[in-house]
């Protein structure tokens, strides 16, 4: 009987990493689990489209079920994991209605992504939201032209220039393409749309702890990059850290050690990643170790030493120095499907192959800049491989034609279509802190002006 049983495999996380692998076993003879705490699929490159609002997060965020409805073979569970027993071979998770489901496997692939990281101050996070989840994204919607409008009603000319000032913390992809995208919303996207400010008086100041912004990218496209930011207004400070981070604004210590205050009342965390804390629960199970970005060290096959029958794939896989991009997530995705596949075959595992796909990032309409092994493309080029490659990533037939929906009235008449924002998205993190996770329904908003506000320390040019 046990020779005749279809072999069970639990997929932990929706994301790039576990969608491809349960795409890729759909016609394998294999019972699919797929388990993950959120009922959506992230198209997280696109994250900070729906925070300058371009995007939807329907968009986005398609739900997992509908991505998948057409395999069969496939179950979707809505739960969070908290438990791996690898003896056992079972998952524990936990649902919103506080049930608990054991889900036994044959096969495990664990690709549960990875966090934003505040190198050791998650403080911050409470001021400064990061661009890792729909939540951070709706939040600074939220926080970005929530502060626009409580400029337009602000009297006091110093308190206004604090909420015309956005600060956004890395200069890798998301924190050039976020910072462009704010400076390019104040500039066209609200043109014309208030009576006591001008928009495009908005600061933008992007801050990174390097030499320069995009470095991964080589200095040739990190300065057109560059070049490109400040034409749109954009303040660039490398070399600098951010060390401290309040309601107000920011500390920042600059390339000669002295540190300087920034009042700012809207602030962007995009600098650091930390793997999803399964990442250690999985290692303590196994007895495998983490790096310190608490990513889990895989074998070349991306299997766990001493469980072959395991995979950790994506962004919590520690294997080789892979980045953690979309691109490696899906490779590897794929290839535990595959590995799988193989050994249903009575075939022998293979040592996963990353092949780079490159790098992208938008810096405003129609212009990009993308690194594919030797070639080297800026401005519209770069733009226009931007927009094919995401069109044929982005999940869906729906989602590609709302998204060029989308970006024809953004990119040719530089509006945005959803800018509906909410004191629920805008302080949920704030209040849920302060309540210790309870209903956050009459608590003062975040962006409410403080009475202490013209209190607030002056800042120094930075």
């Amino acid at each position: 009987m046990a020779d005749t049983a279809v072999h069970r495999v639990v997929i932990v996380g929706g994301g790039f990493g576990g969608l491809f692998a349960a795409k890729f076993l759909r016609r394998a003879p294999v019972d699919v689990t797929l388990v993950d705490a959120r009922n959506y699929h992230l198209f997280q490159p696109l994250l900070y489209q729906l925070a300058t609002g371009i995007l939807s997060a329907g968009e986005v965020a398609p739900p997992i079920r509908d991505i998948l409805r057409r395999h069969s073979n496939v179950t979707v569970e809505m739960a969070t994991v908290q438990e791996f027993d690898l003896e056992a071979r079972t998952v524990t998770a936990r649902r919103p209605d506080d049930t608990v489901r054991t889900f036994e496997y044959d096969s495990l692939i664990v690709a549960a992504g990875a966090a934003q990281s505040y190198f050791g101050h998650d403080e911050f996070s409470r001021f400064a939201p990061g661009m890792k989840t729909i939540d951070d994204a709706l939040e600074l919607r939220g926080r970005i032209f929530g502060a626009f409008e409580m400029a337009e009603n602000e009297e006091d000319p110093e308190a206004r220039r604090a909420w015309l000032t956005f600060v956004v913390v890395g200069g890798g992809p998301t924190g050039v393409e976020i910072a462009g995208q704010i400076a390019e919303l104040s500039r066209t996207g609200l043109r014309g749309n208030f009576r006591r400010i001008d928009p495009a008086d908005a600061r933008v100041l992007l801050i990174d702890g390097g030499k320069e912004i995009l470095a991964t990218f080589g200095d040739r496209l990190s300065k057109k990059a560059a070049s490109e930011l400040r034409r749109l207004g954009v303040t660039i400070r490398t070399g600098s850290v951010v060390t401290d981070v309040d309601p107000f604004g920011v500390e920042v210590r600059g390339p000669d050690g002295s540190t300087k205050r920034v009042v700012a009342r809207t602030k962007v965390w995009a600098a650091g990643v930390q793997a999803s804390p399964l990442a250690g629960l999985l290692a303590e199970a196994s007895g495998a170790t983490c790096d310190r970005a608490g990513r889990i060290v895989v074998l070349d096959d991306c299997t766990l030493p001493g469980h072959p029958e395991v995979f950790a794939i994506g962004d919590m896989m520690a294997l080789d120095g892979l980045p953690g991009v979309a691109e490696v997530a899906m490779q590897s995705g794929i290839h535990a499907a595959n590995t799988i596949k193989r050994r249903l075959s009575g075939k022998e595992a293979a040592k996963f192959t990353y092949r780079d796909l490159g790098s992208m990032a938008t810096i405003s309409r129609f212009h990009a800049v993308v690194s594919f092994k030797k070639v080297r493309l800026s401005g519209f080029p770069g733009w226009l491989m931007w927009l094919l490659v995401h069109i044929t990533f982005l999940t869906g037939f729906k989602n590609r034609l709302a998204a060029m929906f989308h970006w024809t009235g953004t990119f040719a008449a530089g509006g945005r279509a959803e800018r509906t924002i909410t004191i629920r998205q805008t302080v949920g993190r704030v209040v849920l802190d302060q309540a210790g996770g309870g209903d956050i329904a009459g608590v003062v908003p975040a962006f409410e002006h403080h009475d202490d506000a013209g209190d607030a320390p002056a800042s120094d040019e930075v």
